[in-house]
This record gives C-alpha cells, structure tokens and sequence, in this order.
C-alpha cells in the first residue's frame, strides 16, 4: 500500500541567514553538533536542486539540512530568495525555515575592530559604511524570516545556548541544568532563567587575607558560612530549583540556566554556585557549572560597598 504524501515524513530545511559577523558560522556549528546536515555559502537558485537530489526530500534519509547564506553569496538577491523559497514552501514534503541573525551597528564594528576584519561592503570606507549598506539590502529578509535572533548582546556561548534551545529538542532528553556565577558590576548575563542574588551576604572582599582568593577556595567558603543569613537562603533556594526543575522538564524545556551574582563575581556567587551545583547532584541532576568572572582581578572600585 502506498503512502500518501501527507503521511510522509517531512524534509526539515534551515535557511540560515543574518548580518556578516551576527553569528552565522556559529550557528551552523552548533546546528552540525546537534545532528543537522549543514552547507554555507550555498547559492540559493540552487535550492530547489538540492532538495530534489537523490539525498534530498525524496530520499529515506531525512536528516534535517540547515543551509547558511549571505550578502556574499554568488548571486544575491533577497528579493529573489524570498520568491524561490515561497515556491518551495508550497511543496507537500518540506518544511522550511528561516532563521535571521541580527546584531546592532556598534557591536558589529566593535567585532571588526577586535578581529581586524575589513567589512566586505565597506572596500576603503569604514566598517560602519559597509554594516549600514548591507543592513539596508538585508532588510527585505530581516522582515520576512520566520525567526530573528539578536546577537548584540550575545557572547558567543550565548548564541549556542540559543540556538540549541531552539533546535535541539527534536529527541526526548532530560533538561539541561547550567549553573553560572557572575559579578553584577561587570554586567548581568543576557541569558538566564533564573538569577539570584548573594550581594546579602557578608562580602569576603574586604578581608585583606580572602580578598586574593575565590569562592572555591575553602577559607573563603568558610567566610561565608559563617554568615547567619546563609545557611537558610541557600536551604530555601535550593528547594525551589528542586520544586521548579521538575516542572520545567514536564514543559519541555531543554535547558535550564540559574545564575548567582555577587558583585565582582569571586566570591559569594562562585562558592554559591559550587554549592548548589553539589546539591542539584545530590537530587538527580547534572549540572554543568560555569564562572565568568572568577578569574578577574579583585578591585575596589569595581567592589564598591557591597
């Protein structure tokens, strides 16, 4: 008995596009890691030949393809992509997507200033001129995709939490639980579930011997532990994540971030973190556990009274 076409399973197809330097190449790692077949750079008039190809939407092998384009494309024309991939949205067996990456003009510069790129668009002129240029030719698909992702915020573990949030979750997994400590001074982290703060806490900063040292280290935990305030914040704390994470995996939400702040990021939030990630163990989760400021240096100004 044959299968008719809408019993068929259906050819998973990622247009991934954006602005040049808003994350396209990450995304496409982080797309191949979770099991996706990935092309860059992929003149899009061809599209519709790939997808008929003998790998394509008609094969048994129906790995989902995420393809990454651009303004440098040969032959680029967002008005001409966006006709060609109407045409082939109509078709029976593809679903398709497309995912634009975006990113605010003074991030983009900073970018190319910090890699010492010159801008595609920009020849002799600054990197804004050539940013500016493209913005305006990408505009048509910026409005058009499905989905759009601002990276001006994003550091470039950010962008792979989000783009595994968004395509990772084809198989049944448990939830993924990362624990992330940070200082509040150096900035808040743009992604987190659940943020805590432990500025309550007696701050081992000011103490001339624990002010070298980091939340992991144990004379600084001790410090800590000694505050009255401690013991029963981190109890309550604990038993909410123990409350919510349940919760959250029956939503099915795949990943889980839970941040603790501190000021600069050294001392309260890291041994907090180091704590709960102890305990989440202890209630049948495995954490990964991640301190962005512990290595930056212990300063006054950046400490300030808290």
């Amino acid at each position: 008995m044959n299968k008719s076409p809408a019993s068929e399973p259906r050819q998973r197809v990622l247009l991934v596009t954006g602005l040049l330097g808003a994350g396209k190449s990450t995304a496409l790692k982080v797309l191949e890691d979770l099991g996706w077949e990935t092309i860059d750079n992929f003149p899009i008039r061809l599209l519709g030949r790939l997808i008929d190809s003998p790998d394509g939407a008609g094969s048994e092998v129906r790995a989902p393809l995420a393809i990454g384009f651009d303004s440098r494309t040969r032959g680029f024309d967002p008005n001409q992509v966006i006709e060609r991939v109407k045409r082939l949205v109509q078709r029976p067996g593809i679903e398709l997507t497309t995912l634009f990456l975006d990113c605010s003009g003074q991030e983009l510069e900073r970018r190319y200033n910090e890699t010492r790129r010159r801008h595609p668009l920009a020849q002799d002129m600054p990197a804004a001129s050539g940013i500016a240029a493209e913005r305006e030719m990408m505009e048509p698909l910026r409005r058009w995709a499905d989905m759009v992702i601002s990276t001006t915020d994003f550091t470039s573990n950010d962008l792979q939490q989000a783009i595994r949030e968004r395509f990772g979750q084809d198989a049944p997994q448990a939830t993924v639980v990362t624990i992330t400590s940070f200082g509040f001074s150096r900035g808040m982290p743009p992604i987190a579930d659940l943020v805590f703060d432990m500025r309550f806490l007696d701050n081992p900063h000011w103490d001339p011997v624990l002010r070298p040292l980091t939340g992991q280290d144990e004379a600084v935990g001790e410090h800590i532990r000694k505050d009255p305030a401690f013991a029963e914040a981190f109890e309550r704390i604990r038993d909410l994540l123990l409350l919510l994470l349940p919760r959250y995996a029956a939503q099915g939400k795949a990943y889980v971030n839970i941040a603790f702040g501190c000021t600069g990021g050294r001392h309260r939030s890291v041994y907090t973190a180091e704590r709960m990630a102890a305990a989440l163990r202890e209630g049948g989760y495995a954490p990964s556990v991640f301190h962005r400021n512990l290595t930056s240096r212990a300063a006054d100004l950046v400490e300030g009274k808290h």
